[in-house]
């Protein structure tokens, strides 16, 4: 094949050459990774034993991989330029490895793996070995922050790391599987949100190397000026660089990347020279060369290179079969490692000359290890966002709508570290106030009446789950903050990509180098209980579940009541670092229960009695009336207002949960409460009733090692919805007041009989409200004005 390109050489025959060199050298330790157990610079002929017994990782990729990562450094080094690499292809973990190993940084960071023969023997030894480390560019790589372990986010991540770092530039190596994923293909419109006055740049790169594990790829068959028109129609100038003559392909590469930089260079300049900013379109490059370049062109007389054969590990059986002993040693040897290495192990002098020094070096680069840069909020104090609550249950105001003028004073106080991400929902949640200090990050055109569009917005708002996910990933991985508020049930679209940064958040724990980075918040609102008006398929609570199967010391949910244990709990989470943080709160107007001091309270003990709402000071109660979420809780303090009225001797305590986390006990979660003061909460041996906002069985799941688990009796989302009133809604699924007394009726020993009236009651007050919906498509008056009026009495205020 010929470049695709008539581009002069800018390379010299020196330069050329030692750039071969250079990439000859991450081959060769690419393939040793792989491959070898010992004799890491085959000092004597290849033994079977010197051979892995498990062979494991991914050759195809890498020499691409390698080959752009030689090519970068030079780049780097010649303009000096800050640049990070994320690598799409991330099973290609070996070439990004031996790249951090030839440049230094890894033996810097792992004394061990020297830079010598006996740390190659160790960071052959190490790779996809048990006690070793993984196949993928995990984050124990240097310089890694996108693992690409599960293909479709590189590109977004490289975006997020963009946002808000005007220096650097972000190479983006997408593969040509990786591009058929739906993420990725969307992942192509971030441009419209990056600004060249403010922002870095991505450069991608999109691989095409022809085949998958056993199928060929989508747009490495599809003609190539489809492919052309394609990437110019999600705004980028396309460069193609194809061939497999390695001369040849150095020199076209060097060039286009040259040309490349000129261009982001050159639209930076013009951004930030004080004019007007456009979308520019960014230069983007398609690079074609073989699967498993320079690896084996045939084995036991099928073609390897170039084909779906070269995925992973092309020549297999090595221990066992002396042909094949012998092709790897063949073709370990190409690669001349006697020039490249010295009599110690180390690279030659003329290697080592090459890449970047100190922070300039991509794996380095202080931007990958967010922690290094990371600088602490400027917090407003919540506490002068306060919702005035002069008794429990007034005023009516939506959880979300509280907090929306302190987010908007965080954006004002923190112009170049935080952003809110949401998928076209902002308003829709009540957070609407942001838009009072800026504007929704837009770069593409513009027309009359629309509103809040600007190049400079820091609320970014795209109708992609999985872009807000990334984006926000990448900016947290970098350094920065931010929220990511969605609607709760389709928070879901991003179940996978959560698996991934929870993982990459264990890890890094266990990685002493790895510096400690902003958490990851999610507020959901437009929750289970209010999306009666959407219906069945807007009504799912389980990404509460999906997260609580994640390791204890990276999760935390909290489901606050009302407005003001909201902006406690959010403040809480603005300045907590390296957790996955997911709060859950309303937005329609309900009650509002708490103080801002109560809240406070509150929110540190993360769960409580309620004295004013329980009549059992002083007394064991005879029933513990249990609730976490803000309609959970509506239901319950009104349950817990009948049973006063119509069964005042009945001792009644109410619980409300802010923290899911302290139902556990300390040895499964670190909020866990003791079991002696979940005991003094929950009783021994009372019954409890629990309204919880997601699935009954969380809570089971939580609690089953209490020693009252038997007589805990839980209600919540039992996957019945439709389009209806909201106290329909938690009617279908006997979450309601009603239902809630008639639990409290059936299970309290010896109540059954003295109260069957009031159990009659009830049933007859639950179909009354259904029908009343049914005749006039609203809730029963008497239900949705319902107002908790048993404040003054001191015996059930506790004294307060």
């Amino acid at each position: 094949m010929d470049t695709a390109l008539d581009l002069h050489s800018p390379l010299t025959e020196d330069e050329l050459r030692r750039l071969d060199a250079y990439w000859r050298a991450a081959n060769y330790l690419t393939v040793g990774q792989i491959y070898l157990l010992d004799n890491p610079l085959l000092r004597e002929p290849l033994q079977p034993e010197h051979v892995k017994p498990r062979l494991l990782g991914h050759w195809g990729t890498s020499p691409g991989l390698n080959l752009l990562y030689a090519h970068l450094n030079r780049v780097i080094v010649n303009r000096d330029l800050s640049a990070i690499y994320v690598t799409g292809p991330g099973h290609g973990g070996p070439a990004l490895v031996a790249n951090t190993w030839l440049e230094g940084t890894y033996s810097e960071l792992y004394h061990a793996v020297s830079q010598d023969e006996r740390g190659m023997a160790r960071l052959f030894r190490q790779f996809s070995f048990p006690g070793g480390i993984p196949s993928h560019v995990a984050p124990e790589v240097p310089g890694s922050i996108h693992e690409g372990g599960e293909l479709g986010y590189a590109l977004m991540h490289a975006y997020g790391a963009a946002f808000d770092n005007p220096d650097l530039l972000v190479a983006c190596v997408i593969g040509d599987g990786e591009a058929e994923t739906g993420p990725l293909a969307g992942s192509w419109l971030s441009n419209v949100f990056l600004n060249p006055a403010r922002d870095g740049a991505v450069l991608p790169i999109l691989h095409l190397n022809g085949y998958k594990i056993a199928n060929p790829t989508i747009l490495d068959r599809i003609p190539t000026d489809d492919l052309l028109e394609l990437m110019r129609g999600y705004g980028h100038q396309p460069y193609v660089v194809a061939g497999d003559d390695p001369a040849t392909v150095h020199q076209a590469l060097a060039a286009t990347l040259d040309r490349a930089v000129d261009e982001i260079a050159e639209i930076q300049r013009r951004a930030r020279s004080g004019g007007t900013v456009e979308r520019p379109r960014w230069p983007m490059i398609i690079l074609r060369t073989p699967k498993g370049w320079t690896g084996p062109r045939e084995v036991d007389g099928k073609r390897v290179e170039g084909t779906y054969r070269a995925h992973q590990v092309p020549v297999s059986e090595v221990r066992t079969n002396p042909e094949h002993l012998a092709e790897l040693e063949r073709w370990l040897r190409s690669y001349r490692p006697e020039e490249l290495f010295d009599a110690t192990g180390a690279p030659v002098a003329d290697l080592a000359t090459l890449p970047p020094r100190g922070d300039r070096r991509m794996s380095a680069n202080p931007a990958t290890n967010g922690g290094r840069v990371l600088r602490e909020l400027e917090l407003p104090d919540f506490r002068d966002y306060a919702v005035d609550v002069k008794q429990p249950g007034t005023p009516m105001a939506g959880s979300t709508g509280a907090l929306g003028p302190w987010v908007r004073d965080v954006i004002a106080a923190n112009p170049q570290t935080f952003r809110l991400f949401g998928p076209d929902e902002v308003v829709s949640n009540r957070l609407g106030a942001a838009f009072e200090v800026t504007d929704r990050t837009f770069v593409a055109g513009t027309s009359d009446g629309d509103d809040h569009l600007s190049p400079d917005g820091r609320v970014m708002e795209v109708l992609s789950e999985h872009l807000c996910q990334g984006w926000l990933e990448g900016y947290l991985l970098t350094g920065r903050h931010g929220i990511f508020t969605s609607y709760e049930a389709f928070i879901h679209i991003v179940d996978s990509m959560v698996n991934q940064h929870a993982k990459w958040l264990k890890v890094t724990r266990a990685i002493p180098w790895r510096e400690p980075l902003a958490s990851l918040n999610y507020l959901l609102s437009s929750h289970v209980w209010r999306q009666d008006h959407n219906g069945f398929s807007h009504q799912d609570p389980g990404f509460i579940d999906h997260v609580m199967n994640k390791k204890a010391e990276v999760v935390r949910v909290y489901l606050p009541p009302d407005g003001n244990t909201l902006l406690s709990t959010m403040d809480h989470c603005l300045r907590s670092r390296h957790y996955i943080n997911v709060v859950v709160a309303g937005k329609q107007p309900a009650p509002n229960w708490l103080t801002m001091e109560e809240a406070i309270q509150h929110c540190r003990r993360g769960l409580g009695i309620w004295d004013w709402a329980s009549n059992d000071e002083g007394s064991e109660p005879d029933v513990v009336l249990a609730c976490a979420g803000d309609v959970p809780t509506l239901e319950t303090l009104a349950a817990a207002d009948l049973l006063h009225q119509h069964l005042p001797e009945l001792k009644v305590r109410v619980v409300n949960v802010v923290d899911l986390m302290r139902l556990q006990p300390p040895s499964e979660h670190p909020h866990g409460l003791p079991d002696n003061e979940f005991d003094t909460i929950f009783t021994r041996d009372k019954q409890i009733i629990f309204a919880y906002h997601g699935y009954p069985w969380l809570i089971h799941r939580l609690t089953y090692r209490r020693t009252n688990h038997d007589n805990l009796h839980v209600r919540g989302y039992k996957e019945e919805g439709t389009t209806t009133t909201p106290f329909d809604m938690v009617m279908l699924n006997d979450l309601d007041r009603f239902h809630l007394v008639i639990d409290v009726i059936d299970r309290v020993p010896g109540l059954a009989s003295r109260a069957a009236h009031l159990r009659q009651e009830m049933v007859d007050a639950r179909q009354a409200c259904r029908d009343y919906t049914r005749r006039y498509g609203e809730d029963d008056p008497r239900v949705a004005e319902w107002r908790w009026i048993r404040e003054t009495d001191p015996a059930l205020r506790g004294g307060q």
